[in-house]
């Protein structure tokens, strides 16, 4: 008998760290080595170790930052890691009755898991962009700002009294444009996926909606699919505070046709949310 693989897709900084955590708190398999929380998650996570480590090797290979930031259409995978994903995927079908994983960078990889797992389900995470990228600028900044306050006395003083701000909104403007790609990027390749599935093989929500929502995403994994679980409340889980907000990104992006493009696929999405 055939193990129940649920794949949780959704770009980076769309709360998939969050869902995934609920749904292990559910009963779901979504790991044995998972990485570790850091200060911009706070929570953990809950990336399977052995998708990212391949995914990271592939970007690396293409000559990709592996952070997966990245916004490039074209990227080969060699027979060699085709064979450690399936390698993987064998134990854990071999391993586990019902599993699944969390691990961003597998958006840009969909084409290949469809082929290496006919019969997956997939739960879609949908965030809109201005979150996302704020989310993204807000992460990016605090990183360096911590760096600077790691170093000598006078360093981190002329930082904080004289260089702060400044460094603040330089950062914003070379980096929004970016981070806005990387949103169409991985969004475009989730809605190539949902034209090539079956609608019984996808559900896709909304991230803002789930916190009211939680008891029918939950009854559609255990009846529609069949996994094996059991209710814990999202709101357990779910903290306003640690959630960012968005932001007028306008003053930092300056090609108009981003904006109209994330709008476009904002409303292409909305043929398939399932839950909102």
């Amino acid at each position: 008998m055939l193990s129940k693989t649920l794949i949780i897709a959704g770009m980076h900084r769309s709360g998939t760290s969050l869902i995934t955590n609920w749904l292990h708190r559910c009963g779901l398999q979504v790991g044995e080595t998972l990485v570790a929380a850091s200060a911009s998650n706070q929570e953990g996570h809950f990336e399977d170790t052995e998708f990212l480590k391949i995914h990271e090797e592939i970007l690396a290979d293409n000559g990709l930052t592996i952070t997966g930031l990245v916004h490039d259409r074209q990227l080969n995978i060699s027979e060699y890691q085709v064979e450690k994903l399936k390698a993987v995927l064998k134990i854990k079908e071999q391993r586990f009755s019902q599993w699944g994983w969390k691990e961003p960078r597998t958006c840009l990889f969909l084409d290949t898991y469809r082929e290496l797992l006919p019969e997956a389900k997939y739960l879609v995470i949908v965030r809109d962009y201005l979150s996302v990228v704020n989310s993204l600028l807000k992460r990016g900044w605090e990183d360096r700002d911590q760096n600077y306050n790691k170093r000598s006395f006078f360093t981190r003083l002329k930082w904080n009294l004289f260089r702060k701000n400044r460094n603040r909104k330089r950062f914003y403007r070379d980096n929004a444009e970016d981070f806005l790609m990387v949103w169409i990027e991985y969004n475009q390749h989730i809605l190539d996926a949902l034209q090539t599935l079956p609608p019984e093989d996808y559900l896709v929500v909304n991230y803002t909606m789930l916190q009211g929502t939680d008891r029918r995403v939950f009854m559609f994994l255990k009846s529609s699919w069949g996994f094996d679980l059991y209710y814990t409340p999202f709101s357990k889980i779910y903290k306003q505070s640690l959630i960012s907000k968005q932001a007028d990104l306008s003053p930092f992006i300056r090609d108009e046709s981003l904006i109209t493009r994330a709008k476009e696929i904002e409303n292409d999405f909305q043929k398939y949310i399932t839950i909102a």
